[in-house]
C-alpha cells in the first residue's frame, strides 16, 4: 500500500512560491495583493493567504515534543484538561449537594467563591464533604479581604485528610491588581500578601497561590497580544518579587496560576496559548530555578524546567456575549472552547449563554457542562495534543504573536508592570482597543450574529433581564473616585443592547416598509440589507415582493402605517424613482430612506432626501439618529 501511495504522488510534482505567486498575480488581474489577499491583523502583524513549508523552517515547535521544555506544544505528554464549574456560595450545604451532582455529570474541577463573613473550618468541611480533594480540582475564591484566611483554612483542611498531597491540585486565587483592574484602588501591600500566601500554601505543593488575571484584560476588550504581553509582566512582576522576598524560584514559579481568557479569533487563539506557554518557560528559565529533586526534566545545568510550566485555566469570554438572540452565544463559546483546548489549556469553564442578563438557569449550565464533554467524548480532543503542530498557518501565527507580545512584554517591563498599572497606561492601552472594537462593531467591520447583523426580528428581551449585579462584599460604590483608571467593563454588544431595549421600552414599535421596486436582483438584495440594517434596533419589518410603480409603494406603505419607508432598486433607477417616490411623501410623517450609495447621491441630497444606507454606514450612529426622530 505504501509503495502505492509513492507512485501515487509521483503524479503530482512540487510547485514552487513563485509559481503559486505567478498564478495569484495572474488571477488578480492587476490588483495590488497587499491589498486585495493580505490581512493586517489587530494583532500588529500581517497574514498571507496561504503558507509554505519554508515559511516554519528552523521553527521552535519544528523540533518541540508535547511535554518538552519550552512547552510550545503542550506542558504534558496528553491533552487531558479539567472540565471546571463556578459555584457562586452563599449555603455551603446547597453549594455541596450541587458540586456532588455536578461531579456525577462530567465535571473534574470546581471554582467555588466563597462569602467573606462565612469563612470557617467547620463550613469548608460541608462544603467539601464527599469530595476528594485527590481527584478533583479544588479553586477557591473570596473577597480578596479574607484570601489569606481563605488560604490557611484550605491548607489546614487538605492536610488533615491524610492524603499524598501531591495529588491534591488546585489553587487558592490571590490577584494582586485585581482591585487596581476593577476598581481603580491600589494594593500596596502586595508583595508582602503574595509571599504570605506562598508560604501558607507551601505544604501543598500542586496548589497554586498567585493567579495572573489576564482574563480581565480578554473581558475588558483586549487584542491577543494585549493580553498575553501584559500577563507576561504581570506574571514577571510576581515572580520577581516572590524571589526578591526570599522565596525559593522554583516554588515561586510553582505557585503561579494564569487565568486567560478565550476570543472569538479561532486560530489566533489557538496560537496565543503556544505562544504563552512558549513565553512564560523562557522567563522562567532566565531565574534560573534549581531543582531540588533528581528528575529526567531538568537541564544539564540543574535547573528545574518543571518550574517553567505554565497552568492556564481558560474561560470563554465575556466580551463576546451577547443580551439578544442569546442561543447565538452557545456557538460562540463553543468555537471558544475548541480553541482553548486544541491550544492545550489545564483547565477550561464554558461561560452559560444566558449570563449576559440571568443568574445562570440550570438547564445553561448543564449546557455549558456539555459543551465540553463533547469535545471529549464525542470529537475526541482529548486524545490528540496539539493537533494544530506542523500546520504551516498556525505555526507562523504562533510566532508572530509571540513576537508581537513580546515587544509588549519588554516595553511595560522598563517601569514594570505595577507601576505602569498605577500610571494607567496598561487600561489605556487596553480601553483604546476596546473602543476601536465598539467602533467596529458599529460600522459593522467586527460582526456580532444576532446584535449587528441577522438580528432575530421579533424577539423581546427586555422583560428576561434579571439584576445580576455580584458584590464581594467590599462595598459596591469604593473605587468610584479613585485616581487610579479601571479596565472597561461594557460588553462588545452593550451599545446595541441599549438602542434595542430603548425602542422596547418606548412601547413604540416603529414600522419600517420595503418599497421594493425595479431590478429584481437589486431590489431583493437590498430589501434584505435594509431589513437586517433595521431590525438591529428591534423595528418592525414589512418586506414586500415588488411593485409596479412608486405610488402603488407609497400607497402600501401608508395603508400599512409605516414611519420609515425605504427605497430598494438599482443604482442605475434611483435617478427617476427616489425623486417621485420622495415628491409622494413629502408633507407626511413618514422618514424617506435610499437603500445604496448611487452615483446619483449629490443630485438626490440637493432635491432634500437626507437619509441613505449602506455597507459604509455606521449602523449604531445611524439607528441611533432613527430612535431620537421616531421615539420622542
Amino acid at each position: 500500500m505504501s509503495n502505492q501511495r509513492e507512485k501515487l504522488f509521483t503524479g503530482f510534482p512540487p510547485v514552487s512560491t513563485e509559481e503559486w505567486m505567478e498564478v495569484i498575480t495572474k488571477d488578480l488581474k492587476g490588483a495590488d495583493f497587499q491589498k486585495k489577499l493580505v490581512w493586517r491583523t489587530n494583532e500588529g502583524f500581517n497574514v498571507n493567504p496561504f503558507y509554505r513549508v519554508e515559511d516554519i523552517e528552523g521553527s521552535l515547535a519544528a523540533e518541540n515534543l508535547p511535554g518538552q521544555f519550552p512547552y510550545v506544544r503542550s506542558t504534558r505528554k496528553d491533552n487531558k484538561w479539567y472540565v471546571r464549574q463556578d459555584i457562586n456560595v452563599k449555603d455551603f450545604a446547597e453549594a455541596n449537594r450541587k458540586a456532588l451532582t455536578l461531579l456525577e455529570k462530567g465535571v473534574t474541577s470546581f471554582g467555588f467563591r466563597l462569602p467573606k463573613n462565612a469563612l470557617s473550618a467547620e463550613n469548608l468541611g460541608i462544603l467539601l464533604q464527599g469530595i476528594a480533594p485527590d481527584k478533583v480540582e479544588l479553586n477557591f475564591s473570596t473577597c480578596i479581604s479574607r484570601t489569606i484566611d481563605l488560604a490557611r483554612l484550605v491548607t489546614e483542611y487538605v492536610r488533615s485528610q491524610n492524603l499524598n498531597v501531591m495529588e491534591c491540585f488546585g489553587s487558592i486565587e490571590f490577584d494582586p491588581f485585581r482591585k487596581i483592574l476593577k476598581k481603580g484602588i491600589d494594593e500596596p501591600n502586595w508583595v508582602e500578601k503574595a509571599v504570605e500566601m506562598v508560604k501558607i500554601t507551601a505544604p501543598l505543593p500542586r496548589y497554586r497561590a498567585i493567579t495572573v488575571s489576564g482574563d480581565r484584560m480578554n473581558d475588558a476588550g483586549a487584542y491577543s497580544y494585549q493580553e498575553l504581553g501584559y500577563s507576561l509582566s504581570y506574571g514577571n512582576q510576581v515572580l520577581s518579587a516572590l524571589i526578591g522576598n526570599g522565596i525559593d524560584p522554583s516554588m515561586a514559579a510553582k505557585k503561579i496560576k494564569f487565568e486567560m481568557g478565550v476570543g472569538a479569533n479561532y486560530f489566533m487563539e489557538i496560537a496565543k496559548f503556544r505562544a504563552a506557554r512558549w513565553l512564560w518557560a523562557e522567563i522562567v528559565d532566565a531565574y534560573k530555578p534549581p531543582c531540588a529533586h533528581d528528575c529526567d526534566n531538568k537541564a544539564p545545568d540543574g535547573t528545574c524546567r518543571c518550574a517553567a510550566k505554565m497552568n492556564i485555566h481558560a474561560s470563554t469570554s465575556r466580551f463576546n456575549q451577547s443580551l439578544y438572540d442569546p442561543y447565538v452565544n452557545m456557538l460562540r463559546t463553543q468555537t471558544e472552547a475548541m480553541s482553548a483546548t486544541i491550544g492545550a489549556v489545564d483547565s477550561l469553564t464554558v461561560r452559560p449563554f444566558d449570563e449576559a442578563f440571568e443568574t445562570p438557569t440550570a438547564f445553561a449550565e448543564r449546557i455549558a457542562v456539555n459543551q465540553q464533554l463533547l469535545l471529549k467524548e464525542e470529537s475526541h480532543f482529548d486524545k490528540i495534543t496539539d493537533p494544530s503542530s506542523g500546520s504551516y498557518y498556525i505555526e507562523t501565527l504562533t510566532s508572530a504573536l509571540a513576537e508581537q507580545a513580546w515587544k509588549l512584554f519588554l516595553e511595560t517591563e522598563e517601569t514594570g508592570f505595577y507601576e505602569a498599572l498605577k500610571a494607567g497606561t496598561v487600561q489605556d492601552a487596553i480601553n483604546a482597543s476596546a473602543n476601536a472594537r465598539f467602533n467596529a462593531v458599529a460600522n459593522r467591520r467586527e460582526i456580532l450574529l444576532g446584535t449587528n447583523q441577522y438580528p432575530n426580528f421579533g424577539e423581546a428581551m427586555g422583560q428576561k433581564i434579571k439584576d445580576t449585579a455580584a458584590h464581594c462584599g467590599c462595598g459596591s460604590d469604593e473605587g468610584q473616585n479613585s485616581p487610579l483608571k479601571r479596565l472597561n467593563t461594557r460588553r462588545l454588544s452593550n451599545a446595541f443592547d441599549e438602542l434595542r431595549l430603548a425602542t422596547e421600552r418606548s412601547g413604540k414599535r416603529p414600522k419600517v416598509f420595503m418599497l421594493t421596486i425595479g431590478n429584481l436582483a437589486m431590489r431583493l438584495a437590498r430589501s434584505q440589507f435594509s431589513s437586517n440594517f433595521f431590525a438591529c434596533a428591534g423595528y418592525e419589518i414589512i418586506d414586500n415582493l415588488g411593485f409596479k410603480t412608486v405610488e402603488e409603494g407609497v400607497n402600501a406603505a401608508r395603508a400599512k402605517g409605516a414611519d420609515i419607508v425605504v427605497l430598494c432598486s438599482s443604482d442605475d433607477e434611483y435617478a427617476a424613482l427616489a425623486p417621485e417616490a420622495y415628491n409622494l411623501l413629502k408633507g407626511g410623517k413618514e422618514i424617506f430612506v435610499v437603500a445604496g450609495a448611487p452615483a446619483c447621491a449629490d443630485d438626490l441630497k440637493a432635491i432634500g432626501i437626507e437619509h441613505f444606507i449602506n455597507v459604509r454606514s455606521n449602523v449604531l450612529e445611524t439607528l441611533k439618529a432613527f430612535n431620537e426622530k421616531i421615539l420622542l
